[in-house]
Formats: structure tokens, C-alpha cells, sequence
């Protein structure tokens, strides 16, 4: 049997649970890109789960300092592709992505891309 205070513990825990569960969203990731190399210009797809505009705002190209937006072209849940914009400097950059939701997060990606 329960009791009283039990249903009251339980009650605020159960009207929570949806709205938990629907502020969560799937952390894009990616783990390959079409080209280790590339130029400004260029345009190059990236593959990994969740990379659909429901999971992930924007892609950056990133030393780690410097953030450089990309143009998205295309993007569905297993790829994305993107155009290297002409403002990116040379190095070796990795992918960083923006995810939605109520708190949008940068996550760096270990996919590298050396700019040229």
C-alpha cells in the first residue's frame, strides 16, 4: 500500500518525465570526412549519426582558436556536406559542431580536414 508521502514524491517526478524527455536531443558525430585535404572552395561531405537540422544547428572548421563557419549544402541524419569557405585560414582544422536544443552546445569533433 502506499502512502501519502510516497504519492506526493511521485506525483512531481511523473509530471517532470515529459518534459525531460523532450528537451533531450541527439549529440551529433561524425567520424569521417570525404577528403584530408582541401582547399577554399572546396566542397566535402562528412559522415557520422544524428547530422539532420533537428540535432545540429551549424559546422565550424577550428584550430582550436579560430572558429570558421561553413556553408551547409545538404545534410541528412548520416551525412553532411559542406562548402570550405574562402575566410579559412591554412592548417590542419577539425570539424566542430553546434547542436540545438535549449542549450546549444560546440562540440570538436576528431575529424581533421588540413586547409591548404
Amino acid at each position: 500500500m502506499m502512502r501519502k508521502a510516497d504519492i506526493l514524491l511521485a506525483v512531481p517526478v511523473l509530471l517532470g518525465l515529459p518534459l525531460l524527455l523532450h528537451a533531450q536531443t541527439a549529440c551529433p558525430r561524425l567520424t569521417a570526412v570525404s577528403a584530408t585535404k582541401a582547399k577554399a572552395g572546396d566542397v566535402l561531405t562528412a559522415t557520422g549519426k544524428n547530422l539532420d537540422r533537428a540535432d545540429l544547428a551549424a559546422l565550424y572548421l577550428t584550430d582550436g582558436k579560430i572558429d570558421t563557419k561553413v556553408t551547409i549544402i545538404d545534410e541528412t541524419g548520416a551525412s553532411i556536406t559542406f562548402k570550405v569557405p574562402a575566410a579559412v585560414k591554412p592548417g590542419r582544422l577539425a570539424l566542430m559542431v553546434l547542436t540545438t536544443g535549449d542549450t546549444p552546445k560546440l562540440y570538436e569533433e576528431p575529424v581533421k580536414v588540413t586547409i591548404q
